[in-house]
């Protein structure tokens, strides 16, 4: 019996692409099938209500994209799915934040519905038998907010990533059970029947080479001043640049919040305006940070999954800029093939979760 399976269709007719998932995994007695979809093309709605009458005995639930991934195989266009036998969770229990750009408390009301039905205060959950999801609308710019209350509100791991739309930048879904919302997250708090690991892994060594945010607007994501001069001139300068250089260096050359060596968060930079420096995530002030040099993803990846042990199924929230490095060295079927022959799904992310908002990352779910 497997207690997961993959599927991918690159059918372009949507009922008949959910149709050929369906005939994939229809010997899955599943209690969720995991999804995720590329809508340039899958119109968000009528993918959501057919994966949930096809699969009517199972939570549906999942997100938009910029890429997917199942082992083997990544690109962009397609549907992807995971379905989870029944047999595989002790426990599942779903919600949806809505409205996450106005509604503060959308965490912790998700949390007290966990708690009526649980029977028992989302602090005293115990992190080695609990672990959650978290899809999050790519565009809200609501991910460190709502990674933050995750973490003040319970010692349960979210590991997840933002929805993406093939890079256009103007709608990212998230999808539960026939339904689409934006503005929106949805949280999976399941208890595997075998356990799990979380990996973060990213591609970077760290400079010995320092800024300082000395102003910012954390709420657009902006750096306006690093170590008391113009951000982009300062950034430019540390790496012995000039403004415009760095303009062409960005992907190679981000930032770090540096515990250790093995411990980091990094902040990609998206764009240089003027002298300002706009980001993917928040920057604070007075945080300093670390120049980081860009590795090899495949051969970085396969490291630290390696390190991992026995595992019998992987989601993969791997941030859209890593999907287009792979891609540009073409790349993308070899990081599929590090996997192996475990089911594995995953997709192309906006940004990924895991003890906060970062970028330029890979967060993995692990099931054993």
């Amino acid at each position: 019996m497997e207690n997961f399976k993959v599927a991918q269709s690159e059918l372009k007719d949507t009922v008949a692409a959910v149709t050929d998932i369906k005939e994939q995994l229809a010997d899955v007695d599943a209690c969720l099938i995991l999804y995720f979809v590329s809508p340039a093309t899958y119109y968000p709605e009528t993918i959501s209500q057919e994966m949930a009458n096809a699969f009517a005995n199972a939570h549906t639930v999942g997100c938009t994209t910029a890429g997917e991934m199942i082992t083997g195989k990544m690109g962009r266009n397609s549907i992807v799915a995971m379905a989870w036998h029944k047999d595989s969770l002790q426990d599942l229990k779903i919600e949806v934040l809505e409205n996450i750009q106005t509604d503060t408390d959308a965490v912790s009301k998700a949390f007290k519905s966990f708690e009526a039905s649980l029977g028992i205060p989302m602090k005293n959950l115990d992190p080695a038998q609990y672990a959650g999801l978290l899809m999050i609308d790519g565009l809200s710019g609501c991910e460190e907010h709502v990674n933050d209350q995750l973490g003040n509100l319970t010692n349960v791991p979210f590991v997840g990533g933002s929805a993406g739309d093939d890079f256009l930048f103007d709608r990212t879904c998230v999808l539960c059970n026939g339904k689409v919302y934006s503005n929106a997250a949805v949280l999976l708090l399941m208890a595997p029947t075998n356990g799990y690991t979380i990996l973060k892994t990213q591609s970077f060594t760290i400079a010995d080479k320092k800024l300082m945010p000395t102003k910012v607007d954390e709420k657009q994501r902006m750096v306006i001043e690093f170590n008391g001069k113009p951000a982009s001139e300062a950034y430019a300068e540390v790496l012995g640049l000039t403004p415009d250089e760095l303009a062409q260096t960005l992907n190679d050359h981000p930032l770090g919040l540096v515990f250790d060596e093995q411990n980091f968060f990094v902040r990609h930079p998206m764009k240089i305006e003027g002298t300002t420096v706009s980001f993917y995530c928040s920057v604070k002030e007075g945080l300093e940070l670390n120049v980081l040099y860009a590795g090899d993803i495949v051969t970085n990846t396969r490291t630290d999954l390696q390190k991992c042990g026995t595992i019998q199924a992987v989601v993969d929230f791997n941030c859209a800029q890593r999907f287009l490095k792979l891609n540009r060295y073409n790349q993308l079927k070899e990081y599929s093939e590090i996997f192996g022959n475990v089911p594995a799904v995953g997709f192309a992310t906006y940004g990924e979760s895991y003890i906060g908002h970062i970028n330029q990352t890979s967060t993995m779910l692990l099931l054993k």
